[in-house]
């Protein structure tokens, strides 16, 4: 497999051009405005994860325009609370879970939320919430899903939920709301960028390979799904160019990145044939805050795979102890 989009010294030197929306700040003031006006309401129930060492709770919580979402939330049985917190999201089409497969940061010793994806989770990660949402025309998956407007968005939801998770975590009783963290990986990681771009309660931010950034960049370049839902919608329907990246722009990473101010460890891989490498550029060079880019020269979407996870271990226990 060779060079799947820039050399590396021109991704080093790229920005985005894509234009922001003069209305992005209050599109999204008033998305969280609404979703708030819901009581968050979790409820927990524990569960057996068929680990002794942990303790495990079915958790469902109030998301955007009071859908409840639900969540896994594991907690180190010997260590003592209030503990630093990780707030999962998971990749396209995948949801939380089975209670004992997530469980990465929980082993690690930090408590884990790891959120379901609205209307997502019939692949290897089974999902339990479903998405009320409005609709319309759609290639099959979940990018185009009223793409017709920002209102109508799936994303718009997806993102709020994001939010949501993490003011769920900054309440419980065994986290620490100066210590909580979001992370996840290609889809997962680029709702880590809106929740850290959205919500004033992030402390730090694990984005690895992250998707739904530049999109129009992403659109041009990207030939793999999930992308290529939107070549093929714009095939289908000519002439929507424009209102559909005049709605993907209330969505872009590099938006969400321009307002985070959280450290952050992004990762890349260079071979990268379903998030384009200039696209993670993109957000990395946006990033409000302190922010490492981790290269992975020779991988494609897998990223750094366990190595990475290993890197974010260590480095999110040098910030949160």
């Amino acid at each position: 497999m060779g060079l799947v989009d820039l050399p590396r010294e021109q991704l080093e030197r790229y920005r985005s051009t894509t234009p922001e929306p003069a209305d992005f700040d209050a599109f999204w003031a008033q998305t969280l405005e609404q979703s708030r006006a819901h009581d968050l309401d979790p409820v927990l129930v524990e569960v057996d994860s068929g680990f002794p060492h942990l303790r495990s709770f079915d958790v469902r919580f109030s998301g955007f325009d009071g859908t409840r979402i639900a969540a896994w939330l594991h907690l180190p049985r010997a260590a003592e609370g209030p503990l630093p917190c990780v707030v999962q999201y998971v990749g396209y089409a995948g949801g939380r879970g089975l209670a004992h497969q997530l469980t990465l940061w929980a082993n690690a010793g930090f408590a884990h939320l790891v959120m379901d994806t609205r209307g997502q989770g019939s692949s290897s990660l089974p999902g339990d919430t479903v998405d009320p949402g409005p609709t319309g025309p759609s290639v099959p998956g979940h990018l185009t899903r009223g793409i017709e407007s920002p209102h109508s968005y799936y994303y718009r939801r997806l993102m709020t939920d994001a939010v949501r998770a993490v003011e769920v975590a900054a309440g419980l009783d065994d986290v620490d709301p100066a210590r909580v963290a979001v992370a996840g990986h290609s889809q997962g990681g680029g709702l880590a960028l809106a929740a850290a771009g959205l919500s004033g309660g992030v402390t730090a931010v694990l984005a690895d390979v992250p998707f739904l950034c530049d999109w129009t960049r992403a659109v041009e370049v990207a030939d793999e799904h999930p992308y290529r839902e939107l070549r093929q919608y714009l095939a289908s329907h000519r002439g929507a160019e424009d209102r559909v990246l005049a709605t993907l722009a209330h969505f872009d990473g590099v938006c969400f990145a321009r307002r985070a101010t959280a450290p952050a460890l992004i990762s890349v891989a260079l071979l990268d044939r379903v998030c384009p490498p200039s696209t993670v550029y993109a957000a990395h060079a946006a990033y409000g805050g302190p922010a490492v880019l981790d290269v992975h020269p020779y991988n494609d979407h897998e990223g750094g795979g366990a190595h990475q996870e290993r890197r974010q271990i260590g480095w999110l226990r040098e910030r949160f102890g």
